[in-house]
């Protein structure tokens, strides 16, 4: 399907970004510019900025344009239903050590449908409240073939763009379903250290799973959350019967 023409300059100012050519706190090109160069009126550059700050890529300056952010949002584990935006529901965060190829857990391995043994590609986040209080410690897997197609993965700096933009530039492939499983259990020692908080601990998991249109996983990502902090809100219509 044909991308309109807003979607169309999002993804151009995006990959622009992302290439590193307008950095953290740079003004991007003025909404005349912009009608210019694609030959739009202003209300479709607007909603291309409006997707742009959804990703929570950029932001508004009162009579300065866009700029973009100097800080990327991350948000925890699942909760990624089609339309929702980035910047709902996402925080400040932090990258944990370097990613690494490693063997995941067997939970995690029958999502990504890989074999015992096989090592996939882990990064490491903690995601932020205000005031750099811990929220909730999420580790993404990523299967060898999207790791080895998407490079910056393995960097240990954000990516703007975010992974999902990332991955879909690199591979063409989006993901069109989603799952999440939740339990709840007591944290490993390690996880309470980097939630700043002490043993026993009661903690929220959620498993998320990012599938493309073949079915294919191209992300696991396992979130732990305190449980004091962890809140599911579900609203739906109800029936008298």
């Amino acid at each position: 399907m044909a991308k309109l023409k807003y979607e169309e300059i999002a993804d151009s100012l995006r990959a622009r970004i992302a290439d590193g050519e307008f950095g953290p706190g740079d003004v991007l090109p003025s909404g005349r510019d912009l009608c210019e160069q694609w030959s739009v009126s202003r209300a479709t550059v607007i909603k291309a900025m409006d997707v742009l700050r959804g990703d929570g890529l950029v932001s508004a300056r009162q009579g300065k344009g866009f700029r973009v952010r100097e800080a990327p949002l991350a948000r925890p584990a699942g909760r990624r239903k089609a339309g929702s935006a980035r910047v709902t529901g996402g925080h400040p965060f932090r990258r944990l050590g370097k990613p690494t190829r490693e063997v995941p857990p067997g939970h995690v391995a029958d999502l990504l449908s890989i074999g015992g043994g096989e090592v996939a590609l882990r990064r490491d986040r903690l995601v932020l409240l205000e005031g750099s209080i811990p929220l909730s410690l999420v580790s993404a897997w990523f299967p060898t073939d999207i790791a080895d197609a998407c490079p910056r993965l393995a960097q240990t700096g954000p990516i703007a763009e975010g992974t999902t933009h990332y991955v879909a530039r690199q591979t063409g492939r989006v993901p069109v379903q989603g799952s999440d499983f939740t339990k709840v259990r007591l944290a490993a020692a390690a996880e309470a250290d980097q939630l700043g908080r002490e043993l026993p601990l009661a903690v929220a998991v959620v498993l998320h799973v990012a599938r493309d249109e073949e079915g294919r996983a191209l992300v696991v990502e396992e979130g732990v959350t305190p449980s004091g902090l962890w809140e599911l809100t579900d609203t739906y219509p109800m029936s008298h019967g």
